[in-house]
């Protein structure tokens, strides 16, 4: 397994809807080589935080540091080490799958960063035959797997996916997992977001629960657990109270 990278870390995050206060002094690490789930309630402030974590929007109040560097003042070159997955597939589609990749590697070579050839990142993901396809012909499901490979042909050190098993099938949701693990085996930080507790419990090393713009609760897969059954009911149950109840 490669040495762990440099983490994230969000430390006082605060955020404000004109009287509404979604996020209220937040703090969360993110280590190199793992995989951390978020849950809550809707409007609890999941995406807020993915935002402002991930660089598309300023906090009220707070800090991302990386390497302990201020997000905010980093290079591109730096920036290029983080990727976000919105829950909402932001791709083109009057272009090719093919063409968004290599349209998403040139902006990245620009700053001197490394991507995964447009061909290798499509098929990992099953989309080789839909390689020269017109995006805008694609199923939600496909657009979503599009969205995912571009952002991981980017082999970036921090991931941030928002609902990332959206829209896809069966076969696409296991390979997704397939692909997390292998992500997490390289030493890649990686922060998600799921309505689908059960795969969420499966594939995360730590899930936390944000209720009132806070961090509520959190659980840990322990080194004496080894089929993760004791996590995955502690994680069922975290969020199996009245927020809990609310998602979907």
């Amino acid at each position: 397994m490669s040495a762990p990278i440099t983490p994230l870390e969000a430390r006082g995050l605060s955020q404000r809807f004109g009287r509404k206060r979604v996020l209220r002094r937040v703090d969360l690490r993110l280590d190199g080589g793992e995989i951390v789930g978020l849950v809550g309630a809707n409007g609890a402030g999941k995406t807020t935080l993915f935002s402002i974590l991930s660089g598309l929007m300023a906090a009220d109040e707070g800090e991302r540091r990386l390497g302990g560097q201020a997000v905010d003042e980093l290079s591109l070159e730096l920036r290029a080490r983080f990727a976000y997955v919105a829950h909402r597939p932001q791709v083109y589609a009057g272009l090719s799958a093919r063409e968004n990749l290599e349209l998403a590697a040139g902006l990245r070579a620009s700053v001197g960063a490394e991507t995964l050839p447009s061909d290798q990142a499509l098929a990992r993901f099953g989309l080789s035959d839909a390689a020269d396809r017109l995006v805008g012909a694609f199923s939600r499901g496909m657009a979503q797997r599009l969205a995912l490979a571009r952002a991981f042909a980017a082999r970036p050190e921090v991931l941030i996916l928002d609902e990332p098993f959206t829209a896809l099938d069966r076969q696409g949701r296991e390979l997704l997992a397939e692909i997390l693990a292998d992500e997490r085996a390289r030493g890649a930080a990686i922060l998600l977001s799921s309505h689908d507790h059960e795969m969420l419990a499966r594939v995360a090393d730590r899930i936390l629960h944000l209720e009132g713009g806070v961090i509520a609760g959190e659980v840990r897969r322990g080194d004496d657990d080894p089929d993760g059954e004791r996590f995955r009911l502690a994680a069922l149950a975290l969020w199996s109270g009245p927020a809990g109840a609310a998602e979907g």
